[in-house]
């Protein structure tokens, strides 16, 4: 068709062609309305959905697992590998056995000691927490607590009732949920099992998977797409690696400042530290609690210890290691953060709150290359010059 004829038939368009299909607001539009149409429909055919769920429940933690251990060691397989020219799958080896040794040391050594650290701690509990009430009760004894003290003695109340309430609903489906905790450990331990395997491969081709993945999009988009799988990379990296460090050195000085000041279980509540300090702002403060439990049941001077072992900490911690560390690799507001833990632990519970950063940075990478894709296309965003500002004036 000669270009002529081309500019005859697009004036002859109906305005159903001028003013919608070809409008970039009502495109936009229509694209947000059958994103929420497919939405409302996945729901409806949830039995198409089903077998994909009891898929990813088999494979996802292996591969969760597996991905969180390649972030951690790629880049010291990269480094050796540059730097001494050895051979990838050589080196991968290798590290392969220093893992295994460090598990085995684990299990022999580190395990047992937690496990009896563990066991003592949950049968002692009840003593600790009645101790802490009788001292609470004793200091708001005067009249002038009187309100304060009854709101005490009903969150005691609750919290103990609750307990009973959860410990007898667990004895009583026991039996009825073997079958559960029987599959659960099952998948979990395939889950270890092929976690490695997967693991091998990714270090050894996982620089090459950005650009498999990349030939399943038209060559226009492939560019685009490559740089976006790489953003998403580099903010799950940097997430991944900065709070795993950062959780380490938090569970190493808490063992240390617990066993300097003498405080029982020094090494599960390091290590229980460790573990929460992974849920950001939220876990530092749930540190606190068994922690302080023990220190009061002990003593007043104890107590006094540990805060002054949580204010050592929380000084090092947040003027030193996490700056080094972690820097402003997100970029996320704090306030976001908040929001985030949020609501990501309403809907998936644990999983939500320690997923729900990397899932939120993965989105705004994502979002963040749409929104600029619209501004450049619709030219909606195009500033005006100031010259010609001036001459409308």
């Amino acid at each position: 068709m000669r270009p002529d004829e081309n500019e005859k038939v697009i004036s002859q368009r109906s305005w159903f062609w001028k003013w919608v299909i070809n409008n970039k607001t009502v495109s936009v539009l229509s694209i947000i309305l059958l994103s929420l149409l497919i939405i409302f429909m996945s729901e409806k055919v949830n039995w198409f959905f089903a077998p994909i769920g009891e898929l990813l429940s088999i494979v996802g933690f292996p591969i969760v697992l597996a991905g969180v251990l390649y972030y951690l060691i790629a880049p010291l397989i990269d480094f050796f590998e540059s730097r001494f020219r050895i051979n990838r799958s050589l080196l991968i080896t290798i590290v392969f056995i220093v893992i295994a040794g460090l598990l085995v040391w684990g299990i022999v050594v580190l395990i047992p000691a937690v496990q009896a650290q563990t066991i003592s701690i949950i049968k002692n509990w009840p003593t600790y927490w009645s101790n802490i009430t009788r001292q609470t009760d004793d200091f708001m004894s005067s009249s002038l607590f009187d309100t304060i003290k009854n709101s005490v003695e009903n969150i005691n109340t609750d919290i103990i009732g609750t307990i009973s309430k959860k410990a007898s609903s667990i004895v009583t489906s026991t039996v009825g949920s073997l079958g559960s905790v029987v599959g659960t450990v099952t998948t979990f331990i395939i889950g270890l099992i092929t976690a490695p395997f997967i693991l091998f491969y990714l270090l050894k081709d996982g620089h090459s998977l950005p650009g498999y993945l990349s030939k399943f999009f038209p060559v226009r988009y492939r560019k685009s797409t490559i740089g976006l799988l790489d953003e998403i990379n580099l903010q799950v990296s940097q997430y991944i690696r900065g709070q795993l460090t950062v959780a380490f050195f938090v569970a190493v000085l808490f063992v240390i400042g617990f066993s300097v000041v003498g405080l029982k279980f020094a090494l599960t509540l390091g290590i229980l530290a460790g573990f929460l300090n992974l849920i950001p702002y939220l876990g530092s403060f749930l540190a606190m609690v068994p922690a302080l439990v023990i220190a009061a049941f002990i003593s007043p001077i104890m107590l006094v210890k540990v805060i002054i072992v949580f204010f050592v900490e929380q000084t090092i911690e947040s003027r030193l290691i996490s700056p080094l560390i972690l820097g402003s690799s997100l970029a996320i507001h704090p306030v976001t953060i908040l929001i985030v833990l949020l609501g990501s632990g309403r809907i998936f519970g644990l999983m939500g709150v320690i997923f729900g950063i990397p899932g939120y940075a993965i989105l705004k990478v994502i979002v963040t290359r749409i929104f600029a894709w619209y501004k450049e296309s619709s030219g909606l965003y195009v500033e005006a010059e100031p010259e010609k500002i001036n001459k409308d004036k």
